[in-house]
C-alpha cells in the first residue's frame, strides 16, 4: 500500500507542475480575458445548451455575477446572448468566430507548453506516459461516471 501512496503523491506533484504550466495567467500577455472568462468560454465550447444559471452554478456564483461576466465576453465580441426558439424565457449564450478562435489560441498555446516539456523527456518515458494517463483517465472515467464526446478532444463530461 506504501507504493500506491508514493505514486499518489508522484502524481499529485506532476499535477501541481501541470496546472502551473498551463495555468492561463502563463498566457495574459496573449490571451485577453481572465481566467474566469477563459473558464466561462471553455464552458460554453464544451456545453453549448449552458445558460447564466448553469454557469452560475457550475462557477458557484449567484446567477447576477453570470451573468456580468457574459455581459462582459458579449461586448469584447466572444459570445452573444439569443432567445430560446422554445422558451422565449431564456436566452441561449453562444460564442462567436471570435470566441472560438480565441479558444483555439489558447488550446494552440497549452499544447506548446506542453510540446517544450515532452520535448526533454526520454523516448521510451513519453510512450510510458502515453499509455500511463491513458490508463489513469480511463479508470477516473469509470469512478467518476464520465462520459467521453469525440466531438471536442480532450473534453469530458459528466453522464
Amino acid at each position: 500500500m506504501r507504493r500506491l501512496a508514493d505514486l499518489a503523491a508522484s502524481i499529485d506533484e506532476a499535477a501541481d507542475a501541470l496546472v502551473a504550466l498551463l495555468d492561463p495567467a502563463r498566457f495574459s500577455d496573449l490571451i485577453q480575458v481572465s481566467p474566469t472568462q477563459l473558464r466561462v468560454l471553455t464552458l460554453l465550447h464544451t456545453d453549448p445548451a449552458i445558460n447564466v444559471n448553469g454557469l452560475a452554478h457550475v462557477l458557484l456564483v449567484n446567477a447576477s455575477s453570470a451573468s456580468r461576466l457574459c455581459d462582459r465576453l458579449e461586448a469584447m465580441g466572444f459570445l452573444r446572448r439569443q432567445p430560446d426558439p422554445h422558451d422565449r424565457r431564456e436566452v441561449r449564450l453562444q460564442l462567436t468566430p471570435a470566441g472560438d478562435e480565441l479558444l483555439a489560441q489558447w488550446r494552440r498555446h497549452r499544447r506548446e507548453a506542453l510540446l517544450s516539456v515532452l520535448t526533454k523527456m526520454p523516448t521510451g518515458a513519453r510512450q510510458d506516459l502515453m499509455r500511463s494517463l491513458r490508463a489513469f483517465s480511463s479508470a477516473a472515467d469509470e469512478l467518476l461516471g464520465v462520459e467521453v464526446h469525440q466531438a471536442a478532444p480532450g473534453v469530458r463530461r459528466t453522464a
